[in-house]
């Protein structure tokens, strides 16, 4: 196991040093520059800025003093943001759209597997059918629209939660139901036709004729394999909930990452935006470890298959 981790850990490292380097040289492939808004200021007061964030010094120096800052954990500051460190400011942001992410994915998960375990059990019933429909309208319908509904229905008409805005546990319902609908549907789906193939498998028929009970194949026998494919699509859906907030963040006024990220590529603020790509990226990878390690856990030809190589 330590061998294998430690291979998938190098990988990550690797992957990282790519995107690092993709992300500064297609920054410099960009248009414009982050004084094109400062028409006030005159060509000597733009060079000495220019020369103060070491703009003016040639690329390959700019990307070697780059690295060595990222190695380092410092991801500059931003040209707009009064000269306050990038990690400070992606710090200030990432509480509410990770609070978010994270409940949307464990309420999405515990009603998505619920949903699609009792929808394989009662395959071609009524059932059966009604969560097909509903898993469809989830992935179907944006969030977003969710989010209008709940809105207005919830907050407008039966005053039930806050409209908008960020002061409480309270004012987070509302957006996480709307992020989650998603969530549940995509793994109502992916349970319920995993479960019909484990369901159907010979251990599962040799664990029912040896006479063990209906809950213990389904809960002990069948959903540990059919979990390998949830966990697969878990990782990448967890950092997209995180990061990919921004239309639910902005109808519900949430101050989160993606409404700072968005403002950065208006302002052609290149360190929030490298800093930020790097950072959305660091995560991403990490849930993809996270995920290989789960997956030599819990079946352990993939683990040793892995050594191999």
């Amino acid at each position: 196991m330590a061998r294998y981790t430690l291979q998938r850990l190098i990988y990550m490292l690797i992957t990282l040093f790519i995107i690092a380097t993709a992300t500064f040289f297609l920054m410099k492939l960009l248009p414009g520059s982050p004084l094109q808004n400062q028409e006030k200021l005159s060509p000597e007061q733009q060079k000495i800025i220019l020369e103060k964030y070491g703009l003016n010094d040639p690329v390959p120096v700019q990307y070697v003093r780059y690295l060595g800052n990222l190695a380092k954990g410092d991801l500059g500051v931003s040209f707009q943001y009064d000269n306050r460190p990038v990690t400070q400011l992606i710090g200030d942001r990432i509480g509410p759209s990770a609070q978010l992410g994270f409940q949307a994915l464990v309420l999405g998960t515990i009603v998505g597997i619920l949903l699609g375990v009792i929808a394989a059990v009662r395959h071609n019933t009524a059932i059966d059918y009604g969560a097909t429909v509903l898993a469809v309208l989830g992935i179907s319908i944006p969030s977003f629209v969710f989010g209008g509904l709940l809105q207005y229905y919830v907050g407008v008409k039966l005053k039930l939660l806050p409209v908008a805005f960020w002061d409480g546990f309270e004012y987070t319902i509302m957006p996480t139901l709307a992020l989650s609908v998603f969530v549940i549907a995509s793994i109502a789906r992916f349970m319920r036709t995993e479960m019909l193939e484990v369901l159907g498998s010979d251990y599962i028929l040799t664990a029912r004729a040896k006479g063990i009970s209906g809950f213990g194949v389904i809960f002990k026998h069948g959903l540990r394999n059919a979990m390998i494919p949830i966990i697969t699509i878990l990782g990448p859906m967890a950092v997209n909930l995180m990061t990919g907030t921004l239309v639910i963040e902005q109808i519900f006024a949430v101050p989160g990452l993606g409404e700072q990220f968005v403002r950065s590529i208006n302002l052609n603020d290149y360190p929030v935006i490298m800093g930020t790509t790097i950072f959305y990226s660091a995560l991403f990878i990490f849930v993809i470890f996270i995920v290989d390690i789960l997956y030599g856990l819990i079946d352990p030809r993939i683990r040793l298959a892995g050594g191999k190589k």
